[in-house]
């Protein structure tokens, strides 16, 4: 069983996550985040394998908010594979420094807000 856990600042977004990672493996053991700040106390109580972060232009989702939530996070949980979520439309510079951050090793994946919902279901599985 591998324990996710998901801190979107939409929550819409976040329970339509849930709900399709919850239908493509019964296995995934699910777990919202309510905000950045409570992330890592999160990740830490159910020894968290795959943490999936929403990034946005504002506060407290900013991408360097969400770099350094990650080296905590790694820290803590140096096998915990971390995924940013972005909206390549509406942000688009975020977007770029997001690929880069992948080429750059600094991150495990990341995934477009556009792609299916069966897409991000079947990346989630690979990590």
């Amino acid at each position: 069983m591998r324990r996710i856990v998901i801190d979107m600042q939409n929550s819409l977004f976040a329970d339509a996550i849930v709900q399709t990672l919850q239908k493509f493996d019964p296995d995934f053991d699910l777990y919202l985040s309510d905000f950045p700040d409570n992330t890592l106390e999160v990740c830490q109580m159910v020894n968290a394998n795959i943490l999936v972060m929403e990034v946005r232009s504002f506060s407290p989702w900013k991408l360097d908010e969400r770099m350094s939530l990650k080296s905590s996070v790694k820290s803590e949980l140096p096998d915990c594979k971390i995924v940013l979520i972005v909206d390549e439309n509406s942000e688009k510079k975020t977007a770029e420094k997001i690929r880069q951050a992948k080429k750059d090793g600094l991150i495990d994946q990341f995934i477009y807000g556009s792609v299916s919902a069966a897409y991000l279901a079947a990346i989630i599985d690979t990590l």
